[in-house]
């Protein structure tokens, strides 16, 4: 069980992060045991035909699907690039590179990974770097957007419900009592506790983990990695029947409008929203503006979009009219 004593456990303590490098190598889970996320077997089937360095990617992870700590750095901003992660990553101490890949592969390193630190680290940030250009980076605008929304939902979460249900909602493995965060993980071969107090704790939405996980070592910053709300929607064909609105609904205000209303139960960017309704983005935009004016949604902007929930007369009128 990891245990972090939040210092204060006010929002200011608390900070969400989106990390392109964590989802990258976190996404080596998936690699390596396919059958633990059918969610994502549309994209691995892309991932198949990528001319990728598969051996070092591999064996960055082991049976229980660990990775190395300095390739899941903290986040040192709420929309990191990856490419600054790297360069992060590039400016790991030798010494580091070693005793991490030992504490993941405790029965001994893979041959592709035992060798002079400097050489070995150059090999692993070519393969990432293959690997996110064939991979990831034709899908991450979609991923990126999942991972907003459940940003956007965790921050609403927080101010109409408070902190604790926020991570209770996260997990039944996650709890908050008494300033003190509580996350039992799915091994026992990592254990420990510590404060939070002058480095804050970073919360990390990915789309790779069935539970939420923690760096390694008590050494690293407080950092708590947790599953995305939303995933079901992510590899999706082009067009996804939304939730059935009510056909009175549908009536007052139009069946496309019903069916924005419908799908923002929960944050969405409008480019979502057209994939998932099968109409064009400005026609959506011209429906969001028109919603928003009549005290429908509301919108928040992260990082470079803009997400769309329903507002609380929103929620009332759909209520009503089911």
């Amino acid at each position: 069980m990891i245990s972090y004593d939040l210092a204060g456990a006010d929002l200011s303590e608390v900070r969400f992060a989106i990390s392109p490098l964590n989802e990258l190598t976190l996404s080596l889970r998936a690699l390596r045991d396919p059958g633990r996320f059918p969610i994502h077997l549309p994209w691995l089937r892309t991932v198949e035909s990528a001319s990728l360095d598969r051996e070092t990617l591999l064996a960055l992870t082991n049976e229980l699907l660990w990775t190395p700590d300095f390739l899941n750095p903290r986040p040192r901003s709420p929309l990191a690039r990856l490419e600054d992660e790297l360069e992060l990553v590039a400016a790991t101490p030798p010494a580091r590179v070693r005793a991490d890949l030992a504490a993941v592969h405790f029965d001994g390193v893979p041959a592709v990974l035992d060798g002079r630190p400097q050489a070995v680290l150059r090999r692993v940030l070519t393969a990432l770097r293959d690997y996110w250009k064939a991979c990831f980076e034709p899908h991450w605008p979609r991923m990126r957007a999942v991972l907003e929304a459940d940003i956007v939902h965790r921050g609403r979460m927080i101010v109409h419900s408070g902190m604790a249900t926020m991570f209770t909602d996260i997990s039944p493995r996650v709890a908050l009592a008494d300033d003190l965060l509580t996350i039992r993980l799915t091994t026992s071969k990592v254990d420990y506790r510590r404060t939070t107090a002058g480095d804050g704790l970073t919360l990390v939405p990915t789309l790779f983990s069935r539970n939420p996980s923690t760096p390694i070592s008590p050494d690293e910053p407080p950092v708590m990695f947790y599953p995305a709300r939303g995933i079901g929607t992510l590899w999706a064909g082009d067009r996804v029947s939304p939730p059935r609105s009510p056909r009175a609904l549908s009536d007052l205000i139009g069946e496309t409008r019903s069916g924005i209303l419908a799908l923002l139960e929960a944050p969405a960017s409008s480019t979502e929203l057209a994939v998932r309704l099968g109409v064009t983005a400005p026609a959506v935009n011209q429906h969001l503006r028109a919603m928003r004016a009549a005290g429908l949604l509301t919108s928040a902007r992260h990082g470079r979009s803009v997400l769309y929930l329903r507002s609380d007369l929103g929620d009332r009128l759909v209520e009503a009219a089911g």
